[in-house]
């Protein structure tokens, strides 16, 4: 499974850490996914991996 919200496919973000001498080290930021149970329009509880921005704005409704 790829590290990728199901809601709004956000993922890992690519690039690198500038020194003050301007070495540049690759790196990698993921965004914050956490696996919860949601309800699907069509009324199906499933599993899925969402990012905290979607749970927190309503995108996607959590099962009871």
């Amino acid at each position: 499974m790829s590290r990728m919200c199901e809601i709004c496919g956000k993922r890992p973000l690519r690039g690198y850490n500038v020194s003050h001498a301007h070495n540049r080290t690759k790196k990698i930021s993921y965004p914050n996914l956490q696996k919860i149970r949601i309800v699907e329009s069509s009324g199906r509880i499933r599993r899925a991996q969402v990012c905290t921005r979607c749970i927190r704005s309503n995108k996607v409704s959590k099962a009871p």
